[in-house]
């Protein structure tokens, strides 16, 4: 079983936000892990590269700010269900929430991170925030995009692993299979056969396999995930093998919402990463378009698994 202690739930109370709280207490409540939801106020005066943001006022806007932090938290814990659950609160001032979320991440030694894509006025669908957080924590992280109807999380009956057949992709099968195993997840192994990307001229040359080729890939890439899934260490748990055709990270997402995926697993590198890259585009690309909740697992961080796992 993962060894999950410990939760952090970065919050700006935005209506992302707001969603990504029911799957951290869901898995808090599963793994019986210390919960603690955390709020970074920003004040820009503190930040010496823009001296121009002056507040004559400044600490009184932090106390300002901080009360009505402590309201929008105090609220939150109070909708939730204390039993059998360890809550802790944290609010902190400082310029940057993501380096804030990663520095407390660090010192208290959380386990998972599972906050939302969009917050602290970011804009862009992958705020910036949450970009910096999966790039560089050196735990998991578990983000969510915001939906225009949020689906209760009771359980996760569906897991996708993606499968490029790398060490990282191992890897997160590994922890794709003890996640199914806590849940009683079906796993679903998806590899998909990427077209490359030829320059423009050689447009009108054949050159890309012919359909008979591509279906012994087919073919091959199954039973290469069978043995796979085979030689890898870990619990027994009921999966399947899919072999797609065509950009990886849309591919993976949109198999994700037509076979109603609950979770997806992917690794920060693939085949195609270097060892010291901090995010392969594949993984960013599917952290962006995925409607399903989005489990990153650092190949060069913090492993949750038993030792023998990882290993």
């Amino acid at each position: 079983m993962l060894k999950i202690r410990k939760i952090l739930y970065p919050t700006d109370f935005s209506r992302c936000s707001k969603q990504a709280l029911a799957h951290a207490l869901f898995l808090a409540r599963q793994h019986r892990a210390e919960f603690q939801m955390f709020h970074a106020s920003v004040l820009h005066a503190d930040d010496p590269n823009d001296p121009e943001r002056d507040f004559p006022e400044a600490d009184e806007i932090l106390a300002k700010l901080f009360e009505i932090a402590d309201a929008k938290m105090t609220a939150l814990v109070a909708e939730q269900e204390r039993r059998s659950l360890s809550i802790r609160e944290f609010r902190v001032r400082c310029v940057s929430p993501g380096q804030a979320i990663l520095d407390h991440a660090k010192e208290e030694d959380i386990d998972v991170i599972v906050m939302g894509t969009r917050g602290w006025r970011t804009g862009p669908f992958l705020g910036s925030v949450a970009e910096h957080v999966v790039r560089h924590a050196e735990c998991p992280v578990l983000t969510l995009r915001e939906t225009e109807e949020p689906r209760r999380l009771e359980k996760l009956e569906q897991i996708l692993v993606p499968i490029d057949f790398s060490k990282h992709s191992r890897e997160a099968l590994c922890f794709g299979r003890e996640l199914a195993a806590t849940y009683g997840s079906h796993l679903q192994l998806v590899h998909v056969i990427e077209e490359p990307d030829w320059p423009k001229v050689y447009s009108g040359s054949e050159i890309w396999a012919v359909p008979e080729t591509q279906h012994g890939w087919r073919e091959e890439s199954a039973k290469a995930m069978h043995e796979l899934i085979a030689e890898t260490p870990g619990s027994t748990v009921d999966f399947g093998t899919y072999v797609l055709d065509g950009r990886a990270s849309n591919q993976i997402a949109e198999f994700a919402e037509k076979h109603s995926t609950d979770l997806i697993v992917i690794p920060t590198h693939g085949l195609t990463g270097f060892e010291r890259l901090i995010l392969g585009s594949t993984t960013e690309r599917v952290v962006r378009l995925a409607k399903s909740p989005v489990f990153t697992v650092r190949s060069f961080g913090k492993s949750l698994l038993p030792g023998a796992l990882a290993a």
